[in-house]
Order: structure tokens, then sequence, then C-alpha cells
């Protein structure tokens, strides 16, 4: 595709932007695994259709206000950068047009009171618990109210009770011959919603001979912000993080879209000072499928009986950083049977705070998901990510489990029946 953007007037971002755009072909074999093109059947609510908005957008023959309400409803689940054959990085595109953008929109004050509520909250475990315990506490009553979905859809979410706190010591010894040192990022709302993630990650990782640093210093990804045009936000997140993380051999992240988001460090700082520290860090951070898969994984003893496990592809697992086989062959060695659901590639609504701004579609998107998850009629349904946890479990029937894949191990390497 042929562009005229004025690359020389949006420097390093630009260059991004532009050679995205004209990489792609419009060859539409983004279509069938787009979410939104599934739901709405619009070709500009399509990954070729976005590009072409962003285009226009980009070459001023298109006010931006009248490409935003396509651009909104991108879950930016990348399903189209698995399907293409061009190797169009969808993904940069996206993130970096709404980093270039966000300034430039306008946004209804109610609007902008909530967004910049969730940006100033969720990031922040000591902000979010107090909110989330209230929450917790008023979702009986909100239930049977005839609220709009915007305002249901935060407390839907949410536990019917809060877990505890989980406090963390520095540095967790390995078991046995210690194979590597690594730190591990605890995330923001994971602490809060779903701390036994954190608390499993750390067992699985000591008894594969990891030893495991919990930084002090470390904050959340940033990945929210990012991927809300908050570029500031995100920066200073990420600066915090680089420095937290300088004395590891690697980051262990057990959430797909924060593993994502740090991965995503570099784009903040194009031609910056911090590059090349970012595109070093960047490097570093593995998912714990994957640490685990690399160092070559010492299995638990095979569960009591037969356990039929759903795997859940994580959007940002599977299609941003290309993990799907990893976590299946150490599910597999740890003895379980492991089950396909049909459209595995499909986004499951969540996609960070996509289903609390845009919860109409992600209510479709996540019923479809439970359905095809119920379908293989499994024991339970293991994933690498809260958010995809969170949205799946509203949805599932209730009789249904769902886990963390390293919840899962945790309570095989502890000879635990993971169904209760």
């Amino acid at each position: 595709m042929q562009h005229r953007i004025p690359v020389e007037k949006l420097g390093k971002e630009g260059e991004v932007m532009a050679h995205a755009i004209e990489t792609c072909v419009h060859c539409g074999f983004c279509l069938p695994t787009c979410p939104t093109y599934l739901v709405l059947q619009e070709e500009m609510d399509s990954p070729r259709g976005r590009i072409f908005l962003m285009k226009e957008v980009l070459e001023e023959n298109l006010p931006l206000e009248e490409a935003l309400p396509y651009l909104d409803r991108c879950l930016a689940c990348q399903a189209c950068v698995t399907a293409c054959p061009s190797g169009v990085p969808y993904g940069e595109l996206i993130a970096a047009f709404r980093l270039h953008t966000e300034g430039k929109r306008h946004r209804y004050p109610l609007e902008q009171v909530y967004r910049q509520s969730l940006l100033r909250v969720l990031p922040y475990p000591e902000r979010f618990r107090p909110l989330a315990e209230l929450g917790s506490r008023l979702k009986p009553l909100l239930k049977p109210l005839p609220l709009p979905k915007a305002l249901k859809a935060p407390t839907a979410l949410l536990p019917d009770r809060l877990p505890g706190r989980e406090s963390y010591q520095k540095v967790y010894p390995a078991k046995g011959q210690r194979r590597a040192r690594v730190g591990i990022l605890l995330g923001c709302a994971q602490q809060v919603l779903r701390p036994t993630i954190n608390r499993a990650t750390l067992r699985v990782l000591q008894e594969n001979g990891v030893e495991v640093v919990a930084a002090k210093e470390q904050v959340c990804c940033g990945a929210l912000n990012l991927h809300a045009g908050d570029r500031e936000g995100a920066k200073r997140l990420a600066r915090q993080n680089l420095k937290a993380f300088r004395d590891v051999d690697f980051v262990v992240t057990n959430a797909a879209g924060c593993g994502s988001g740090m991965k995503e460090y570099p784009l903040l700082f194009l031609g910056e000072p911090e590059e090349e520290e970012a595109r070093a860090l960047a490097a570093r951070v593995k998912d714990l499928t994957v640490i685990l898969d690399e160092l070559g994984f010492l299995p638990p003893p095979p569960p009591k009986r037969a356990l039929r496990v759903a795997y859940h592809d994580a959007c940002h697992l599977a299609h941003a950083q290309g993990v799907r086989e990893a976590p299946r062959r150490f599910l597999k060695a740890a003895g379980v049977e492991v089950l396909e659901p049909r459209e595995w590639e499909i986004c499951c609504g969540s996609a960070g705070t996509y289903n609390l701004f845009q919860p109409e579609i992600a209510e479709v998107l996540g019923r479809r998901k439970a359905e095809n998850l119920q379908a293989t009629q499994p024991d339970l349904v293991v994933t690498g990510n809260i958010g995809c946890l969170t949205q799946i479990q509203a949805y599932l029937d209730r009789n249904i489990p769902v886990l963390h894949t390293a919840e899962l191990l945790e309570l095989l390497y502890e000879g635990r029946d993971a169904v209760v």
C-alpha cells in the first residue's frame, strides 16, 4: 500500500505506523479471526478496515473523531497478527496510534472521569483493594437494578468475596540445585483479585530449581496505561520497573497481558535515552510457561484421578507472544488430558479494560467463549491470564472451576485434588 504519511512530522512513532500500514495487502485473512468483525460484521470493525482508517487519519484525509468509534472497539487481541500472511505488526500499529492520538481526541466529561479513575486505581493495589471490597459487598444489591452495563460491568466481574492480602518476602530460594535466578512481576489487580496465582507461581518456580526475587521496588507493568494511550503514565511505571529488575537473569510474568506490556516498553522510549535499556529488559521478559519449558519442566506426581482440562489461550500469550505449545507440553507432562476448544484464536472479551469500556461486545464474546469451553466437557478450565480468568468465570457454568496454570500445577505438586 502506498502511503503519504508525514513521518518526518511524526518521528520514530510515525515510522512504526507507516511500516505497519504499508505492509498490509488487504487480503482479508484477518477477518475470520477478528472478534469485532465476527460480532458486528462491519468492514471498518476489522483489522484491514482499521488500518485504512488509521492511514486516512494520519494522512489528514479523515477527521480523527470519525474513525474513533471503530478504533475504540478494537480489543488489540492481535489474533490478526497470527492469521496475517504478510506479517503486519498490527499490535505495534494500534498501540502507537493510540499513544499518538490520545491527546488530540475529545472525550465527554463523564467518559474522561471514568477513564482517569480506572487508570489511577487499577494499577495500584493499595488503591484498588478498598474499592474492590466495596464493590463485592454491593454486588448483590446492584445485580437486580436496571443499571446501564457500563455501570454494572465493574462489579459484575468482581468475586463474591475478596481474598485476603498476600505478603511477599524478597527472595524465594530454589528447591534443590539452582537452575536460574529470576525476578517475578507481581502485577496490580491480580494481587487483589487472585493473589493465589502469585503464590502458586512462586511454588512452581521453586519446585523447578528457580530462585525468585520479588523486588519491592516494582510496580504495575503499565500495559493498561499504554493501551489506553496514556504515554506519561505508562512511562512512569516502566521506568520504575527498569530499575527494579536490573539484577536478575529473567523477569517471569504470570499474566499474558503484563508480559506483552513489558515487551512493548521499547515503543514507549523510541529515540530516548532509556530505549536501549527497555529493549534489553523486554528481551529478558518470559512467561512462566516459557521459562519452565526452556529450563526443562520437572513435573509433579500424576493426579490421583484423570483430569480433563480445557486450555484457554490468552490472546496476549498466543498471539502477541506466540506461545501456544509450551503450556500444553508441560500440562501433558503433568499427567492431565488437554482439551482443545473451538475458536481458540477468538478473544474472550476481557482485553485489559475492554470489558469495562465496551461491555456489550465483551459480553457477547464472553458467552461465546464459555460455550466453546463447556462443549469440551472439561473437569476444569485453565488459562494463563487474570483478565481471561475473571471474564470466563463470569459466563462459565459455576460447577466448572477456572484456574490459572500455576494454580493447577501447585495443586498437583501438593498432591491435592484440582476439582472440589
